[in-house]
């Protein structure tokens, strides 16, 4: 019976802390009207924490560019494109940075996201300008 449960607790180990963790894909769901906009991938690199555009779901919006953007993202496909840049860790399971880039507004905020603790397959993405914030959720995909 012991190597039974040892057997299972290594096999489920990984999937277990792959639900615990920010990396993985998402897809992101809009705060004001609760419509799909796109997926996104996290994931780590150099100890922190980077998301990327991987597919845009909303209709018509497939293809689009950047055109509200500036300098180098001016008229670059939203798709690939980095909107969260070098998040680190502030306190376990949290993770805060400068870069939370909105290409539909063509704005950076500070922002942070975390696991909701009630259901790590949702991820809580808030952005800050001044005192002022919003927070999305967003929901893990599964492979």
């Amino acid at each position: 019976m012991f190597k039974v449960l040892k057997v299972l607790l290594c096999v489920l180990s990984p999937i277990i802390m792959h639900a615990q963790t920010v990396e993985g894909k998402w897809q992101t769901i809009d705060d004001r009207n609760g419509n799909a906009k796109a997926i996104v991938e996290i994931y780590k690199k150099d100890g922190a924490v980077y998301g990327k555009i991987l597919k845009i779901l909303e209709k018509g919006r497939q293809g689009a560019v950047c055109e509200k953007c500036e300098g180098d993202l001016k008229g670059k496909p939203i798709e690939g494109m980095e909107i969260i840049t070098a998040f680190k860790e502030s306190e376990p399971g949290e993770y805060k940075g400068k870069r939370l880039f909105d290409p539909e507004q063509a704005m950076t905020f500070r922002g942070k996201l975390w696991l909701d603790p009630d259901n790590p397959d949702q991820l809580k993405v808030r952005g800050y300008l001044a005192f002022i914030y919003r927070t999305q959720t967003w929901l893990r995909l599964k492979d």
